[in-house]
């Protein structure tokens, strides 16, 4: 068992999910909500790492935060090491390729919350941050635990954009998933498959507290 690839995959995955928490808020809210110019271009573009290979997507990452691109020589010069092939690039890469997993899901639960609802809280003189707080968030929290929980089940499992972008550096960057690959070309089933059962228990138990917690709140709202 990689202990380092497994805490670090575990650590991509918390900090790409605490990100997104209130990118995933404010972008899926604006998206429900409201009507704007180039709104199904911004869902498409928001959409596109569903289809897009994931080698794509970090072929052009690699390309924007090379050595060459103007944000990997401006953050060469502050932190004085490249952001490729080091876990805050890794990071970048995988809130990127999360935005749909993160968005959609939110966007959903905030367009199932009826208009009147909001229209009424304002009624009684509750602010816009309010109503956020007080009414909205309460009622889109199962559509919100959802987004949190495929976030962080997908970034555990991420493998061509961390490999594209980060690499295999041990300790670094070198993630659970690519861990397994490397077993696999190393003809080590065994740890293979060890690596594999600790990612499908990681898995599971996350897609099973999200179950658990939405339908723990919809009887919680049948009883009162």
């Amino acid at each position: 068992m990689d202990w380092s690839a497994l805490w670090l995959s575990l650590k991509l995955a918390f900090w790409t999910m605490l990100i997104l928490l209130p990118v995933g808020i404010w972008v899926g809210r604006k998206l429900a909500w409201s009507n704007f110019r180039g709104k199904s271009l911004a869902e498409a573009l928001l959409a596109l790492p569903l289809v897009l290979p994931p080698t794509v997507l970090g072929f052009y990452l690699l390309l924007a935060m090379g050595g060459n691109s103007p944000l990997g020589q401006g953050y060469q010069a502050l932190f004085g090491h490249s952001l490729t092939f080091s876990f805050e690039g890794l990071l970048i890469a995988s809130v990127l390729f999360n935005l749909p997993f993160a968005i959609q899901p939110m966007q959903r639960a905030f367009e199932a919350i009826p208009a009147d609802i909001r229209e009424a809280a304002r009624c009684c003189g509750l602010s816009p941050w309010q109503v956020l707080r007080r009414i909205e968030l309460p009622l889109a929290w199962p559509g919100i635990l959802s987004a949190l929980v495929l976030t962080f089940a997908h970034t555990l499992g991420e493998f061509g954009v961390v490999l594209m972008v980060g690499g295999s550096i041990p300790g670094e960057t070198r993630t659970i998933a690519i861990a397994i690959y490397d077993r696999v070309q190393a003809f080590d089933d065994h740890s293979a498959a060890v690596m594999s059962a600790v990612l499908l228990i990681f898995s599971l138990g996350a897609i099973g507290l999200s179950y658990f917690a939405t339908a723990r709140r919809s009887r919680g709202h049948a009883h009162g």
